[in-house]
């Protein structure tokens, strides 16, 4: 029997009609079906991938990668195209997803401010969070057809127990803090509680903080390791962009241009969204399956705000620092800082760099003056450090008030200390803006509060220390009636050991004893293991006291406290005040 031919191509379209349609890569899918709100980009509308996210999101959607890394610098997009693979995940691939940021605050920021205008904004996922019927949708957790999307905070271990998902989303690891009571790392702990999935999708993503504990660098380094190469316009060759291969000219931001490592010629940054579209991903560890790595910075990015010429002058203001020179290179090139204060600092080094100043001497730059005081059960040692228009710190005096803080007359001295007045080379007076007093000993805390309640006008508050790096520097205690200041004390000792490392921005009295400089450098930053995963933290230098050490890390606390403008307070200096006129004093004469 002969078979129609039109009857087999008839057959052929039929089942053709009837195939599901070819599975769209996730980027392509991305571009067709996400919409950015004006909240997040520049020109709202359908989202634009940049080259660098293209094989980034294809790999996030594909079946036969379990994990994706991605260490960022800031300004490339990371977090846009995260929301966009959960939109595939919600629309294309439901179930069961957790994201986790570091904080509470975060996650209701990446829902309300990122999550819910992307999906609002897009047709495609507009229904897909609205509110259930059975009402039991909240804020950070919402269901959807065949899955639900839970973002919590890293910090709780709650959060993350008793929570069951296929697809996890890690953001900013490096941001994680072990609390008190953790079971473990956080990272470790999410990634738990997707081992029932054979077929899990995990996303790690952060920029860098330091080298010695970042969870993000130490996932980078498990993976197959990508960096994204560009073609020289020039000789065609490819090459990762790195910060030593931009060039300018000294105080010259505007010059800066890259020059490429195999031919040297020089490439203007105006070519470098070409490059950028013809760049690629190249794996440097093959032999890894699984497990795709993706190391995308600031030096690729098209945005105007990442030209080169404006990141050399980011960095020509960050390099006076290391407290600023740190975050640049986490956020720009998306590197790990690798800290050098754990090496013991010279003291000898140190105590030659006195000089002839003093709360008797004022250098003129001076502006500012703060204390930090110590409590001990014999004595309030003070140190004065006084400030510049730049930040740089004067410590002007270490002094000390022997007596029993039991004692009102010991304070009573101490507070002598702090309604000084001291005269200013251009005329005026200069008092304490700020001064911090360690409440943290138990036998002396109500001390302390009694004594700066009343003072509080003079900003004189007690502060108890806590540790953590990620802390901030100083914020209030929400405790009533006490103005009590939370001191992150290891931000502040890695602040000034980073200086003192330096050797730039700390000067010193002549006033300043060898016993002050050795408990000055009586700490080093070291790298402990807890609960198997790296920690760093201070630990004092067998035999030497560090009472120096902790008033000047108050002292550097306090000049958080102190917000008068420099304009004013170089108008405040520069005015001689007449003294105060004697009070007149009638002698009666019925006394006689």
């Amino acid at each position: 029997m002969t078979i129609d031919p039109r009857f087999s191509e008839l057959r052929r379209e039929a089942l053709a009609a009837l195939a599901p349609p070819p599975k769209l890569a996730l980027s392509e899918w991305v571009e067709s079906h996400v919409h950015l709100p004006s909240s997040l980009a520049a020109q709202p509308g359908r989202m634009r991938l940049w080259p660098q996210q293209r094989e980034m999101l294809d790999t996030i959607g594909d079946d036969t990668t379990e994990r994706v890394t991605i260490l960022k610098s800031a300004r490339v997009g990371a977090t846009q195209a995260m929301v966009a693979a959960l939109g595939h995940f919600v629309q294309n691939d439901p179930a069961p997803v957790l994201a986790v940021v570091p904080a509470e605050a975060d996650a209701r920021h990446l829902m309300a401010a990122v999550v819910e205008p992307v999906f609002a904004e897009s047709p495609a996922l507009r229904a897909a969070l609205s509110a259930d019927a059975g009402g039991r949708d909240t804020m950070l957790f919402r269901q959807y057809p065949g899955g639900s999307l839970t973002v919590v905070s890293a910090h709780a271990p709650r959060n993350l127990r008793a929570r069951t998902a296929r697809v996890l989303f890690a953001d900013e690891i490096d941001g994680y803090e072990l609390s008190a009571g953790a079971e473990g790392d956080p990272v470790e702990l999410a990634m738990r509680r997707t081992m029932t999935f054979s077929n899990r999708k995990i996303v790690l993503a952060s920029t860098p903080v330091d080298a010695d504990t970042s969870r993000i660098l130490r996932a980078y380094d498990q993976s197959d390791q990508r960096v994204f190469e560009v073609p020289c316009p020039h000789c065609g060759t490819f090459n990762e962009v790195l910060w030593k291969d931009i060039h300018f000219a000294p105080d010259k931001p505007e010059t800066a241009h890259w020059r490429c490592p195999e031919c040297e010629e020089r490439v203007e940054d105006r070519q470098k969204a070409q490059m950028a579209e013809n760049g690629r991903w190249r794996a440097t560890r093959p032999d890894v399956k699984g497990h795709a790595g993706f190391k995308v910075t600031s030096l690729t990015s098209t945005l105007p705000n990442a030209a080169w010429p404006r990141l050399a002058a980011e960095f020509i203001e960050a390099k006076r620092s290391p407290t600023t020179l740190k975050p640049w290179i986490n956020t720009v090139l998306g590197e790990a800082w690798r800290d050098q204060s754990g090496e013991e600092l010279d003291e000898a080094a140190l105590a030659s760099r006195r000089e002839p100043i003093g709360l008797d001497r004022l250098p003129s730059e001076t502006l500012y003056l703060t204390g930090g005081a110590d409590v001990q059960k014999d004595r309030i040692e003070l140190t004065s450090i006084g400030w510049t228009a730049d930040g740089g710190a004067l410590v002007l005096a270490h002094e000390i008030v022997w007596g029993d803080p039991n004692q009102s007359e010991t304070w009573a001295e101490f507070d002598d200390l702090l309604k000084r007045d001291f005269r200013h080379p251009n005329g005026g007076a200069l008092r304490y803006d700020a001064a911090l007093v360690d409440s943290g000993d138990g036998g002396m805390t109500d001390q302390v509060y009694q004594f700066a309640r009343p003072r509080a006008g003079r900003r004189v508050f007690p502060l108890k220390g806590v540790p953590g790096f990620k802390r901030p520097l100083v914020e209030r205690s929400k405790t009533r009636g006490i103005a009590l200041q939370l001191v992150g004390v290891d931000v502040a000792k890695q602040r000034l050991l980073n200086a003192l490392q330096a050797g730039t921005g700390w000067r010193f009295s002549d006033t300043l004893t060898d016993e002050w400089f050795s408990q000055l450098t009586s700490e080093r930053r070291v790298v402990r293991y807890s609960r198997g995963q790296p920690a760093a933290r201070f630990e004092r230098i067998v035999g030497r006291r560090a009472e120096a050490l902790d008033c000047a890390v108050y002292g550097y606390a306090a000049r958080a406290l102190v917000g008068v403008a420099v304009e004013r307070r170089e108008a405040e200096l520069a005015s001689v005040k007449a003294p105060k006129k004697p009070a007149t004093v009638i002698r009666s004469k019925w006394l006689e």
